[in-house]
């Protein structure tokens, strides 16, 4: 009997100390911060309430820029929504990564799409013992054309095997259909496509709520981190689709009220862009006609993700989860005569970017701290310390030790892309520091133009200095072209050669 107490006393013992291992082994496994990274499309820093610029309504927002830090300096280097998306998974500029151009079936025969041997920001984190997921517009895939037919395809099924690692998976691919979107979820096949009849940016959310409060085989493991990257389409148009409830805010509002940038021209035919593809021109009446809609989907955006920011907390998870709002490119809405996005100007390239981490981050800072797209992936791997397999080479620089303890060499620029669909080498460039932009552009004429502006004394870009600012121009035309050179550019030999006739 002795023998058998002994027994049961050595059992006990390997049981208790086994369970302290797993909850040992469990707390050393969720020591990483989980990552909630968010961007709506095409939403401009101004139109953020704590910015103090657009009249928008942003409590959410606001609120979340006083929990963490504020970077005003937030760069889209290529404003368009695909380039955007390759650079932010990648790490690697549009001629290092293929999306050249927006991903549609025209492009499908220049491969512009994510590339599946490019290691991106997911494959990282999960070699690095996260769980990643997606939900949302993704917009990195060409599909095929279809045969015999002149229509242009955007919406594309992404298979599992050029998912980089995401487990969870909520997405398509551009479908525009704000109020009633759809989606491939997990597993699905192409033709399992899941129709739904509520605003997307509403139904995303209550997905994400749900991935965060109910971990599961379908969503995440409650033995990992996650990391959840939410491309919601809203403010992006057609910016009619948008609940009436969100628009009742803005109502009473006037035309004057609203589009209160100094550099409106919505009566202009923007006529000295007209040599640039990519300037939506002649379309200003749709600031007139929808701007109460753009920002009422701001302000239901804003919402939407006061959600689910709520859940997290609910949940216990808000101290040790980095959570970043950002956006793939704004939007112009009538400023310089132009709408959309596409182009050098602020309204276009500067995008919003506030980080929160109770863990590591102070409260209610602002920072002018220039980032680039290029410059996410590497900066969240390694505030994360999911640095295993981090690829060499990347175009980005790691500005981690910047945003947690001010320390670090900060950059001081940003570049500026426009490409041709299939030509690398094509387009303009340019460079924004902290008070220039200077652009070089080359038509599909070869016909080269200039542009400089004063962004401290002029933040609204309306005077071109070009020939008038000698002295900024010569410098920043120096660093723009050893940059362009150091990062191994094609546009630049054909720039040179132009010159050299």
């Amino acid at each position: 009997m002795k023998y058998l107490r002994l027994l049961r006393c050595v059992f006990l013992l390997v049981v208790v100390f086994s369970c302290k291992n797993k909850s040992t082994s469990k707390a050393i496994k969720n020591t990483k911060p989980n990552i909630l990274f968010i961007f709506p499309d095409q939403f401009r820093n101004a139109a953020i309430g704590i910015n103090n610029q657009d009249p928008v309504i942003t409590p959410n927002l606001d609120k979340l820029g006083k929990e963490g830090m504020v970077i005003s300096n937030a760069i889209s280097n290529y404003p368009l929504c695909s380039p955007y998306r390759g650079m932010l998974m990648t790490g690697l500029l549009p001629y290092n990564n293929n999306v050249l151009s927006n991903s549609n079936s025209k492009r499908h025969k220049y491969n512009n799409s994510w590339q599946k041997d490019d290691v991106s920001i997911s494959d990282v984190l999960v070699k690095n013992g996260y769980d990643a997921g997606y939900v949302g517009k993704l917009h990195l895939t060409s599909p095929p054309p279809i045969k015999g037919k002149d229509t242009v395809l955007w919406d594309a099924y992404q298979p599992k095997e050029l998912r980089h690692g995401f487990n969870f998976w909520y997405a398509y691919g551009a479908f525009d259909q704000h109020n009633k979107p759809h989606y491939w979820i997990n597993d699905a096949k192409e033709d399992e496509v899941t129709q739904i009849n509520e605003w997307s940016a509403k139904h995303e959310a209550d997905v994400i709520i749900d991935y965060i409060k109910n971990p599961s085989a379908k969503t995440r493991s409650a033995d990992k981190p996650f990391a959840l990257f939410w491309s919601v389409n809203p403010p992006h148009p057609p910016y009619q689709f948008v609940p009436e409830k969100y628009v009742e805010v803005y109502k009473d509002k006037s035309l004057d009220e609203l589009l209160i940038r100094e550099n409106l021209a919505l009566d202009s035919d923007a006529a000295e862009f007209k040599f640039h593809a990519g300037a939506t021109r002649e379309r200003t009446h749709l600031a007139k006609e929808h701007v109460k809609n753009h920002f009422a989907m701001v302000t239901g955006v804003d919402e939407q993700i006061g959600r689910v920011l709520k859940a997290l907390k609910d949940k216990g998870l808000e101290e040790n989860t980095i959570v970043i709002i950002t956006s793939d490119h704004g939007e112009m809405m009538g400023s310089h005569g132009l709408m959309s996005k596409n182009i050098w100007f602020e309204e276009a390239i500067n995008v919003p970017f506030i980080i929160k981490w109770p863990k590591k981050i102070k409260t209610n800072q602002k920072s002018d701290l220039i980032l680039s797209v290029t410059d996410i992936m590497p900066t969240i791997l390694n505030l994360a310390a999911a640095t295993e397999g981090i690829p060499t080479g990347l175009d980005g620089k790691d500005l981690s030790t910047i945003i947690t303890h001010d320390k670090g060499d900060k950059p001081t620029s940003a570049l500026y892309y426009y490409i041709e669909e299939g030509k690398p080498a094509s387009g303009h460039r340019g460079i924004r520091t902290h008070k220039n932009t200077y652009v070089i552009t080359i038509d599909k004429k070869n016909i080269e133009r200039k542009f400089l502006y004063d962004n401290v004394n002029d933040p609204y870009q309306k005077i071109n200095l070009i020939d008038k600012d000698i002295d900024a121009k010569e410098i920043l035309h120096a660093e723009l072209l050893k940059n362009l050179n150091d990062k191994k550019d094609p546009w630049l030999e054909k720039y040179q050669n132009l010159n050299q006739r």
